[in-house]
């Protein structure tokens, strides 16, 4: 063999051995992370708390409860995103994180919850929850006990954290209520830019007519999905009456969005991972908020090195992000 050759044959080795060593470490690294029986547990105390909403629907979730010495008087209060609970791996352990630096946090569970769950019988029929049968606009009551939960805590104030989906909710609610208990929000990888697509006419026509028959519980299957996808008439139907306002909640397109009746403080922050963001995006989320002739008194953005869309593995630098920002909130007038 010529000794060119045998160069080449030496660098091929030792970029194939390079790259099966980076694939290795790769998933080693996502075993580590993602086994649910490889989770650390946490330091502090961990409490399963129940709210009942103001039309009975039972939410379940979990406080983290760092020590007394060390607590602060704000409690953060999370809420999941779509198909998810309160649970998922990466919220408890930016819960535990949180913790630690001296903040109260419940990861909360909304009548969202899941794809689907059952929520209760009538005598007539049964009441089904989740991303499926649920109905968005009234997670606002669901967001209403979790934040009175707090307050029967002892905490006058707090965060409210909404991820992806679960940044609608948070949204919808501040800009509905106006509750100054609440003293910041958190986009946590949210959509900023309005729904493009227009409701299906079909879709719109038969869930009008299952909903007014009683029959909101009936799939409908979305088309032109990579996937087999579902959703309930009802879900559907109050989707598609999403008011323009809240939907193109940044004022992007529309005038006198519902941002403008927000005060408190906001931060947003994508992962630069996969996420559903980018910086751009947040660049265009801080300049309609700020064209606007009302709104919150703050806006900060952030991006999350390495953090994909979950978080994973990235969970302590959320939680870093969240905390720096809820200590800066003292001197910060609504």
């Amino acid at each position: 063999m010529k000794p060119q050759d045998l160069l080449k044959a030496r660098t091929l080795i030792v970029i194939t051995v390079s790259i099966a060593l980076m694939a290795t470490t790769l998933l080693i690294w996502r075993w580590h992370v993602w086994r649910p029986g490889r989770m650390p547990a946490g330091k502090f105390p961990e409490q399963l708390v129940y709210v009942r909403s103001d039309d009975d629907i039972v939410d379940g979730g979990v406080m983290f409860i760092p020590p007394k010495q060390s607590a602060k008087s704000i409690a953060i209060v999370w809420i999941h995103g779509w198909g998810v609970n309160f649970y998922y791996p990466t919220y408890v352990m930016i819960g535990r994180a949180l913790a630690e630096r001296g903040y109260t946090c419940i990861t909360a569970n909304t009548r969202m919850h899941d794809i689907g769950f059952n929520i209760g019988e009538t005598k007539t029929m049964r009441i089904r929850g989740g991303g499926y049968w649920g109905v968005p606009s009234e997670q606002v009551r669901d967001l209403a006990a979790w934040i009175d939960f707090a307050a029967d805590r002892g905490f006058k104030q707090v965060v409210l954290v909404g991820h992806s989906a679960g940044w609608a909710a948070v949204r919808l609610y501040q800009s509905e209520k106006k509750d100054k208990r609440v003293v910041g929000l958190v986009l946590a990888s949210g959509g900023v830019r309005p729904g493009a697509v227009k409701p299906d006419s079909e879709m719109l026509e038969q869930a009008t007519r299952l909903v007014a028959e009683g029959h909101g519980d009936d799939l409908l299957r979305i088309p032109n999905r990579r996937f087999p996808s579902f959703i309930s008439a009802a879900t559907y139907l109050d989707e598609a009456g999403t008011p323009q306002e809240q939907n193109d909640f940044f004022g992007i397109h529309t005038p006198n969005p519902a941002v403008t009746r927000i005060r408190c403080p906001i931060l947003a922050f994508f992962g630069t991972n996969g996420d559903v963001g980018s910086e751009a995006d947040l660049e265009l989320l801080k300049s309609s908020i700020h064209r606007q002739r009302g709104g919150p008194s703050r806006v900060d953005t952030v991006i999350i090195k390495r953090a994909d869309h979950m978080y994973t593995g990235e969970e302590a630098q959320v939680a870093q992000i969240i905390s720096q920002w809820a200590d800066s909130l003292g001197s910060v007038q609504q």
